[in-house]
Protein backbone atom coordinates (compact mmCIF):
# COMPACT_ATOMS: atom_id res chain seq x y z
CA UNK A 1 0.00 0.00 0.00
CA UNK A 2 1.33 3.15 -0.63
CA UNK A 3 1.90 5.95 1.45
CA UNK A 4 1.34 9.83 1.39
CA UNK A 5 4.95 10.44 1.90
CA UNK A 6 5.30 8.87 -0.99
CA UNK A 7 2.81 11.01 -3.28
CA UNK A 8 3.97 14.06 -1.56
CA UNK A 9 7.81 12.92 -2.69
CA UNK A 10 6.51 14.03 -6.40
CA UNK A 11 7.32 17.72 -6.96
CA UNK A 12 4.69 17.96 -9.44
CA UNK A 13 1.64 16.78 -7.01
CA UNK A 14 2.92 18.91 -4.43
CA UNK A 15 2.63 21.89 -6.14
CA UNK A 16 -1.07 20.44 -7.92
CA UNK A 17 -2.21 20.10 -4.07
CA UNK A 18 -0.91 23.49 -2.98
CA UNK A 19 -2.40 24.90 -5.71
CA UNK A 20 -5.92 23.11 -4.77
CA UNK A 21 -5.43 24.29 -1.06
CA UNK A 22 -4.67 27.86 -1.77
CA UNK A 23 -8.15 28.05 -4.05
CA UNK A 24 -10.04 26.12 -1.37
CA UNK A 25 -9.20 28.60 1.27
CA UNK A 26 -9.74 31.28 -0.71
CA UNK A 27 -12.71 30.69 -1.73
CA UNK A 28 -14.06 29.06 1.56
CA UNK A 29 -13.16 32.34 3.37
CA UNK A 30 -15.38 34.31 0.14
CA UNK A 31 -18.71 31.83 0.39
CA UNK A 32 -18.78 32.58 3.98
CA UNK A 33 -18.19 36.16 3.91
CA UNK A 34 -20.50 36.64 0.74
CA UNK A 35 -23.16 34.43 2.94
CA UNK A 36 -23.00 36.78 6.36
CA UNK A 37 -23.19 39.57 3.98
CA UNK A 38 -26.27 38.77 2.62
CA UNK A 39 -27.97 37.20 5.48
CA UNK A 40 -27.16 40.39 7.68
CA UNK A 41 -28.82 42.57 4.46
CA UNK A 42 -31.63 41.09 3.71
CA UNK A 43 -32.81 38.25 6.51
CA UNK A 44 -33.20 35.37 3.94
CA UNK A 45 -32.41 31.83 4.16
CA UNK A 46 -32.94 31.36 0.74
CA UNK A 47 -30.77 34.34 -0.57
CA UNK A 48 -28.24 33.38 2.00
CA UNK A 49 -28.20 29.28 0.63
CA UNK A 50 -28.05 31.19 -2.67
CA UNK A 51 -25.00 33.11 -2.47
CA UNK A 52 -23.02 30.61 -1.08
CA UNK A 53 -24.03 27.44 -2.61
CA UNK A 54 -25.97 28.44 -6.11
CA UNK A 55 -22.81 29.41 -7.91
CA UNK A 56 -22.79 25.40 -7.88
CA UNK A 57 -25.47 25.50 -10.78
CA UNK A 58 -23.15 26.91 -13.50
CA UNK A 59 -21.54 24.01 -13.33
CA UNK A 60 -24.49 22.16 -15.23
CA UNK A 61 -23.85 25.01 -17.92
CA UNK A 62 -20.13 24.40 -17.77
CA UNK A 63 -20.12 20.80 -18.38
CA UNK A 64 -22.42 21.45 -21.00
CA UNK A 65 -20.29 23.45 -23.25
CA UNK A 66 -16.79 23.81 -22.03
CA UNK A 67 -16.15 20.33 -20.41
CA UNK A 68 -14.29 18.66 -23.49
CA UNK A 69 -11.07 21.41 -22.40
CA UNK A 70 -10.20 18.67 -19.88
CA UNK A 71 -9.33 16.07 -21.75
CA UNK A 72 -8.54 18.69 -25.13
CA UNK A 73 -6.37 21.78 -23.47
CA UNK A 74 -3.29 21.77 -21.88
CA UNK A 75 -3.57 21.47 -18.23
CA UNK A 76 -1.38 23.91 -16.70
CA UNK A 77 -2.26 26.42 -19.03
CA UNK A 78 -6.23 26.18 -18.18
CA UNK A 79 -5.49 25.66 -14.24
CA UNK A 80 -3.02 28.95 -14.44
CA UNK A 81 -5.84 30.88 -16.43
CA UNK A 82 -8.74 29.54 -13.82
CA UNK A 83 -6.54 30.71 -10.87
CA UNK A 84 -6.03 34.50 -12.45
CA UNK A 85 -9.90 34.65 -13.29
CA UNK A 86 -11.15 33.69 -9.97
CA UNK A 87 -8.42 36.25 -8.01
CA UNK A 88 -10.35 39.08 -10.28
CA UNK A 89 -13.91 37.90 -9.38
CA UNK A 90 -12.76 37.93 -5.34
CA UNK A 91 -11.16 41.14 -5.97
CA UNK A 92 -14.28 43.08 -7.53
CA UNK A 93 -16.17 41.26 -4.49
CA UNK A 94 -13.90 43.27 -2.14
CA UNK A 95 -13.41 46.40 -4.50
CA UNK A 96 -16.93 47.25 -5.36
CA UNK A 97 -20.36 48.10 -3.27
CA UNK A 98 -22.59 45.77 -4.77
CA UNK A 99 -25.87 44.84 -3.68
CA UNK A 100 -26.73 40.78 -3.13
CA UNK A 101 -28.30 40.34 -6.58
CA UNK A 102 -25.24 41.57 -8.04
CA UNK A 103 -23.01 39.56 -6.01
CA UNK A 104 -24.60 36.57 -6.43
CA UNK A 105 -24.40 37.47 -10.64
CA UNK A 106 -21.08 37.76 -10.87
CA UNK A 107 -20.49 34.58 -8.79
CA UNK A 108 -22.16 32.92 -11.08
CA UNK A 109 -20.80 34.42 -14.45
CA UNK A 110 -17.21 33.78 -12.48
CA UNK A 111 -18.40 29.45 -11.58
CA UNK A 112 -19.60 29.46 -15.24
CA UNK A 113 -15.82 29.83 -16.04
CA UNK A 114 -14.38 27.68 -13.28
CA UNK A 115 -16.39 24.72 -13.91
CA UNK A 116 -14.10 23.07 -15.95
CA UNK A 117 -10.97 23.05 -13.23
CA UNK A 118 -12.16 19.77 -11.64
CA UNK A 119 -12.38 17.98 -14.40
CA UNK A 120 -8.68 19.45 -15.46
CA UNK A 121 -7.17 18.50 -12.41
CA UNK A 122 -8.96 15.60 -11.27
CA UNK A 123 -7.69 14.38 -15.00
CA UNK A 124 -4.27 15.57 -14.32
CA UNK A 125 -4.08 14.06 -11.09
CA UNK A 126 -3.99 10.63 -12.53
CA UNK A 127 -1.29 12.03 -14.75
CA UNK A 128 0.85 13.13 -11.75
CA UNK A 129 0.64 10.13 -10.06
CA UNK A 130 -0.47 7.33 -11.93
CA UNK A 131 -3.65 5.15 -11.78
CA UNK A 132 -2.59 2.64 -9.15
CA UNK A 133 -1.71 6.02 -6.49
CA UNK A 134 -4.92 7.91 -8.07
CA UNK A 135 -6.80 7.04 -5.12
CA UNK A 136 -4.44 8.31 -2.70
CA UNK A 137 -3.89 11.03 -4.41
CA UNK A 138 -7.35 12.02 -4.59
CA UNK A 139 -7.61 11.56 -0.62
CA UNK A 140 -4.78 14.31 -0.13
CA UNK A 141 -6.50 16.62 -2.57
CA UNK A 142 -9.57 16.05 -0.39
CA UNK A 143 -7.54 16.95 2.58
CA UNK A 144 -6.48 19.48 1.82
CA UNK A 145 -9.99 20.53 0.75
CA UNK A 146 -11.04 19.69 4.48
CA UNK A 147 -7.91 21.58 5.81
CA UNK A 148 -8.63 24.45 3.83
CA UNK A 149 -12.33 24.83 4.83
CA UNK A 150 -11.37 24.76 9.08
CA UNK A 151 -8.93 26.66 8.35
CA UNK A 152 -11.24 29.32 5.63
CA UNK A 153 -14.46 29.13 7.92
CA UNK A 154 -12.67 29.16 11.17
CA UNK A 155 -10.93 32.22 10.39
CA UNK A 156 -13.60 34.28 8.24
CA UNK A 157 -15.49 33.54 10.97
CA UNK A 158 -13.31 34.96 13.98
CA UNK A 159 -12.26 37.64 11.71
CA UNK A 160 -15.75 38.91 10.58
CA UNK A 161 -16.19 39.43 14.37
CA UNK A 162 -13.44 41.88 14.55
CA UNK A 163 -12.83 43.46 11.15
CA UNK A 164 -14.74 44.12 8.21
CA UNK A 165 -16.57 41.63 5.56
CA UNK A 166 -14.06 43.84 2.53
CA UNK A 167 -11.26 43.23 4.58
CA UNK A 168 -11.88 39.58 4.56
CA UNK A 169 -12.38 39.46 1.11
CA UNK A 170 -9.12 40.84 0.64
CA UNK A 171 -7.39 38.40 2.75
CA UNK A 172 -8.95 36.19 0.38
CA UNK A 173 -7.89 37.92 -3.20
CA UNK A 174 -4.23 37.38 -1.47
CA UNK A 175 -4.84 33.66 -0.87
CA UNK A 176 -6.09 33.46 -4.67
CA UNK A 177 -3.16 35.10 -6.09
CA UNK A 178 -0.44 33.32 -4.65
CA UNK A 179 -2.10 30.29 -6.43
CA UNK A 180 -1.18 31.52 -10.04
CA UNK A 181 2.30 31.40 -9.49
CA UNK A 182 2.29 27.50 -8.19
CA UNK A 183 0.47 26.16 -10.43
CA UNK A 184 2.76 28.41 -13.55
CA UNK A 185 5.55 27.11 -12.37
CA UNK A 186 4.90 24.07 -10.16
CA UNK A 187 3.42 21.92 -12.96
CA UNK A 188 5.02 20.62 -16.45
CA UNK A 189 3.14 21.48 -19.89
CA UNK A 190 1.67 18.64 -20.86
CA UNK A 191 -0.14 17.81 -23.40
CA UNK A 192 -3.61 17.16 -23.93
CA UNK A 193 -4.64 13.80 -23.27
CA UNK A 194 -6.40 13.79 -26.34
CA UNK A 195 -6.35 15.59 -29.78
CA UNK A 196 -9.50 17.24 -30.39
CA UNK A 197 -11.31 20.38 -31.21
CA UNK A 198 -12.54 21.75 -27.19
CA UNK A 199 -16.16 22.99 -28.09
CA UNK A 200 -19.84 22.18 -27.29
CA UNK A 201 -19.98 19.77 -30.12
CA UNK A 202 -17.01 17.62 -28.93
CA UNK A 203 -18.13 18.04 -24.92
CA UNK A 204 -21.69 17.07 -25.85
CA UNK A 205 -19.68 13.41 -28.02
CA UNK A 206 -18.09 12.99 -24.90
CA UNK A 207 -20.77 13.62 -22.49
CA UNK A 208 -23.23 11.27 -24.52
CA UNK A 209 -20.66 8.08 -24.52
CA UNK A 210 -20.06 8.95 -20.78
CA UNK A 211 -23.73 8.72 -20.07
CA UNK A 212 -24.74 6.18 -21.89
CA UNK A 213 -23.01 3.43 -20.19
CA UNK A 214 -25.93 1.84 -18.00
CA UNK A 215 -23.38 0.96 -14.90
CA UNK A 216 -22.02 4.46 -14.41
CA UNK A 217 -25.90 6.12 -14.15
CA UNK A 218 -25.96 4.78 -10.37
CA UNK A 219 -22.79 5.57 -9.31
CA UNK A 220 -23.36 9.30 -10.81
CA UNK A 221 -26.73 9.78 -8.59
CA UNK A 222 -25.25 7.84 -5.63
CA UNK A 223 -22.41 10.78 -5.74
CA UNK A 224 -24.99 13.70 -6.35
CA UNK A 225 -28.18 12.93 -4.78
CA UNK A 226 -27.41 11.89 -1.04
CA UNK A 227 -24.12 14.49 -0.75
CA UNK A 228 -26.59 17.32 -2.38
CA UNK A 229 -28.91 16.77 -0.19
CA UNK A 230 -26.75 17.09 3.42
CA UNK A 231 -24.73 20.36 1.09
CA UNK A 232 -28.57 21.55 1.44
CA UNK A 233 -28.17 21.06 5.45
CA UNK A 234 -24.90 22.34 5.46
CA UNK A 235 -26.89 25.34 3.62
CA UNK A 236 -28.89 26.48 6.35
CA UNK A 237 -26.20 26.68 9.30
CA UNK A 238 -25.70 30.61 8.57
CA UNK A 239 -28.92 31.05 9.13
CA UNK A 240 -29.21 28.53 12.21
CA UNK A 241 -26.45 29.94 13.67
CA UNK A 242 -25.45 33.31 12.91
CA UNK A 243 -22.08 33.93 13.15
CA UNK A 244 -21.55 30.40 14.77
CA UNK A 245 -22.07 29.09 11.48
CA UNK A 246 -18.40 29.26 10.79
CA UNK A 247 -17.67 26.31 13.63
CA UNK A 248 -20.50 24.16 12.44
CA UNK A 249 -18.81 24.30 8.63
CA UNK A 250 -15.38 23.99 10.53
CA UNK A 251 -16.83 20.94 12.27
CA UNK A 252 -17.77 19.31 9.07
CA UNK A 253 -14.64 20.03 6.94
CA UNK A 254 -12.73 17.86 9.59
CA UNK A 255 -15.30 14.98 9.47
CA UNK A 256 -14.48 15.39 6.04
CA UNK A 257 -11.14 14.94 6.46
CA UNK A 258 -10.96 12.47 8.81
CA UNK A 259 -13.25 9.94 6.46
CA UNK A 260 -11.14 10.50 3.50
CA UNK A 261 -8.05 10.09 5.79
CA UNK A 262 -8.83 6.95 7.09
CA UNK A 263 -10.98 5.45 3.65
CA UNK A 264 -7.94 6.80 1.25
CA UNK A 265 -4.45 5.82 3.47
CA UNK A 266 -5.60 2.85 5.64
CA UNK A 267 -8.26 0.90 3.76
CA UNK A 268 -7.70 -1.87 0.37
CA UNK A 269 -9.97 -1.07 -2.37
CA UNK A 270 -12.42 -4.04 -1.06
CA UNK A 271 -12.32 -2.29 2.18
CA UNK A 272 -13.29 1.18 1.17
CA UNK A 273 -16.07 -0.56 -0.95
CA UNK A 274 -17.30 -2.72 2.01
CA UNK A 275 -16.95 0.49 4.16
CA UNK A 276 -19.04 2.43 1.94
CA UNK A 277 -22.09 0.48 1.95
CA UNK A 278 -22.63 2.22 5.87
CA UNK A 279 -20.86 5.41 5.32
CA UNK A 280 -23.45 6.69 3.10
CA UNK A 281 -25.78 5.88 5.75
CA UNK A 282 -23.56 7.95 8.70
CA UNK A 283 -23.70 10.95 6.61
CA UNK A 284 -26.80 11.59 7.16
CA UNK A 285 -28.16 10.14 10.53
CA UNK A 286 -26.24 12.74 12.81
CA UNK A 287 -27.86 15.44 10.69
CA UNK A 288 -31.21 14.64 12.42
CA UNK A 289 -29.64 15.80 15.90
CA UNK A 290 -31.08 19.07 14.79
CA UNK A 291 -34.98 18.26 15.12
CA UNK A 292 -33.50 18.94 19.34
CA UNK A 293 -32.35 21.77 20.79
CA UNK A 294 -28.77 21.17 21.08
CA UNK A 295 -25.97 23.20 22.17
CA UNK A 296 -23.79 24.44 19.36
CA UNK A 297 -21.01 22.42 20.85
CA UNK A 298 -22.93 19.06 20.33
CA UNK A 299 -24.36 20.00 17.11
CA UNK A 300 -20.81 20.42 15.97
CA UNK A 301 -19.99 17.03 17.22
CA UNK A 302 -22.42 15.59 15.22
CA UNK A 303 -21.99 17.51 12.29
CA UNK A 304 -18.14 16.25 12.15
CA UNK A 305 -19.61 12.29 12.73
CA UNK A 306 -22.10 12.71 10.02
CA UNK A 307 -19.73 14.71 7.64
CA UNK A 308 -17.33 11.82 7.73
CA UNK A 309 -19.53 9.49 5.91
CA UNK A 310 -18.43 11.65 2.53
CA UNK A 311 -15.83 9.23 2.02
CA UNK A 312 -17.88 6.82 0.53
CA UNK A 313 -17.42 8.69 -2.64
CA UNK A 314 -14.05 7.85 -2.95
CA UNK A 315 -14.85 3.91 -3.38
CA UNK A 316 -17.70 5.56 -5.96
CA UNK A 317 -15.04 7.22 -7.74
CA UNK A 318 -12.80 4.36 -7.69
CA UNK A 319 -15.46 2.55 -9.40
CA UNK A 320 -16.01 5.19 -11.92
CA UNK A 321 -12.36 5.73 -12.76
CA UNK A 322 -12.37 1.54 -13.81
CA UNK A 323 -15.36 2.39 -16.11
CA UNK A 324 -13.66 5.38 -17.80
CA UNK A 325 -11.69 4.78 -21.37
CA UNK A 326 -8.62 6.63 -20.60
CA UNK A 327 -8.98 9.13 -23.41
CA UNK A 328 -11.75 10.63 -21.70
CA UNK A 329 -10.61 10.41 -17.89
CA UNK A 330 -10.94 14.16 -17.18
CA UNK A 331 -14.38 15.12 -18.88
CA UNK A 332 -15.52 11.94 -16.73
CA UNK A 333 -14.62 13.22 -13.49
CA UNK A 334 -15.53 17.05 -14.32
CA UNK A 335 -18.99 15.35 -15.37
CA UNK A 336 -19.37 13.51 -11.93
CA UNK A 337 -17.84 16.56 -10.12
CA UNK A 338 -20.18 18.92 -12.11
CA UNK A 339 -23.38 17.32 -11.98
CA UNK A 340 -22.55 16.56 -8.02
CA UNK A 341 -21.87 20.04 -7.40
CA UNK A 342 -25.24 21.46 -9.69
CA UNK A 343 -26.93 19.21 -6.92
CA UNK A 344 -25.44 21.18 -4.01
CA UNK A 345 -26.43 23.69 -5.48
CA UNK A 346 -29.93 23.29 -6.58
CA UNK A 347 -30.63 20.97 -2.98
CA UNK A 348 -29.19 24.55 -0.84
CA UNK A 349 -31.66 26.61 -2.92
CA UNK A 350 -34.31 24.18 -2.29
CA UNK A 351 -33.44 24.14 1.53
CA UNK A 352 -33.37 27.70 1.65
CA UNK A 353 -36.61 27.96 0.32
CA UNK A 354 -38.07 25.76 2.99
CA UNK A 355 -36.79 27.47 5.67
CA UNK A 356 -38.05 30.33 4.97
CA UNK A 357 -41.57 28.99 5.14
CA UNK A 358 -40.72 27.31 8.14
CA UNK A 359 -37.36 27.70 9.60
CA UNK A 360 -33.41 25.91 9.65
CA UNK A 361 -34.12 23.73 12.21
CA UNK A 362 -36.79 21.51 10.64
CA UNK A 363 -35.65 21.83 6.99
CA UNK A 364 -31.92 20.28 8.05
CA UNK A 365 -33.70 17.50 9.66
CA UNK A 366 -35.81 16.85 6.40
CA UNK A 367 -33.39 17.21 4.00
CA UNK A 368 -30.96 14.73 6.40
CA UNK A 369 -34.26 12.60 6.44
CA UNK A 370 -34.33 12.42 2.65
CA UNK A 371 -30.91 11.72 2.19
CA UNK A 372 -30.97 8.70 4.02
CA UNK A 373 -34.05 7.81 1.87
CA UNK A 374 -32.30 8.39 -1.48
CA UNK A 375 -29.33 6.23 -0.14
CA UNK A 376 -31.74 3.35 1.26
CA UNK A 377 -33.01 3.51 -2.46
CA UNK A 378 -30.00 3.41 -4.35
CA UNK A 379 -28.49 0.52 -2.59
CA UNK A 380 -29.87 -1.78 -4.88
CA UNK A 381 -28.49 -0.41 -8.34
CA UNK A 382 -25.21 0.15 -6.69
CA UNK A 383 -24.52 -3.22 -5.33
CA UNK A 384 -24.36 -4.40 -8.85
CA UNK A 385 -21.59 -2.12 -9.48
CA UNK A 386 -20.00 -2.30 -6.36
CA UNK A 387 -18.53 -5.36 -6.39
CA UNK A 388 -15.69 -6.04 -3.99
CA UNK A 389 -13.65 -7.99 -6.74
CA UNK A 390 -13.11 -4.62 -9.48
CA UNK A 391 -13.34 -6.14 -13.15
CA UNK A 392 -12.62 -3.61 -15.68
CA UNK A 393 -9.07 -2.79 -16.58
CA UNK A 394 -7.80 -3.17 -13.04
CA UNK A 395 -4.97 -5.38 -11.39
CA UNK A 396 -7.29 -6.37 -8.87
CA UNK A 397 -9.84 -7.71 -11.01
CA UNK A 398 -10.87 -9.40 -13.98
CA UNK A 399 -9.78 -8.37 -17.77
CA UNK A 400 -13.03 -8.80 -18.92
CA UNK A 401 -15.39 -6.02 -19.08
CA UNK A 402 -18.85 -6.43 -19.03
CA UNK A 403 -21.18 -6.27 -22.20
CA UNK A 404 -21.11 -2.37 -23.53
CA UNK A 405 -18.46 -1.34 -21.27
CA UNK A 406 -15.07 -0.14 -22.88
CA UNK A 407 -12.34 -1.46 -20.26
CA UNK A 408 -9.98 1.20 -19.49
CA UNK A 409 -6.39 0.51 -21.15
CA UNK A 410 -3.22 0.14 -18.72
CA UNK A 411 -0.91 3.00 -18.04
CA UNK A 412 1.82 2.57 -20.99
CA UNK A 413 -1.04 0.60 -23.59
CA UNK A 414 0.08 1.62 -26.92
CA UNK A 415 -3.79 1.17 -27.97
CA UNK A 416 -4.72 4.25 -26.09
CA UNK A 417 -4.82 7.43 -28.03
CA UNK A 418 -1.67 9.49 -25.90
CA UNK A 419 -0.91 12.51 -27.82
CA UNK A 420 2.84 12.81 -28.64
CA UNK A 421 5.38 15.41 -27.84
CA UNK A 422 4.60 16.03 -24.63
CA UNK A 423 7.57 17.85 -23.06
CA UNK A 424 7.96 19.48 -19.75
Amino acid sequence: MSTYAAIFANREFRNLWIGSALGNAASTMTSLTLAIMVDATTGSALLAAMIMFGPSLAQVLGVSTLMSAADTARPRRVLTLLAGLSTVAICAQAALDLSPGLRLLLALAVAYGLSIGSGVRWGLLGEVVGEDQFILGRSAMNLSVGAMQIAGFGIAGLLLQAISPSAVLWLATGFSALTVPVLRFGLRNRAPRRVARTGLGETWRGNRRLLGQARTRPLLLALSIPNGLMVGCEALFVPYAGPRAGWLLAAGAAGMMTGDLVAGRFLTRTGRRLAGRWLRFLLAVPFLGFAFDLPIAVLAVLVAVGSSGYSASLSQQEVLVDLTPSDLRGQVLGLESALRMTAFGVFAILAGALADLTSAAPAITAFAAASLLASAVLTRPLARVMTPNAWIGSPHGSSTAPEGVQAVRPAGDPGGRRPAGERG
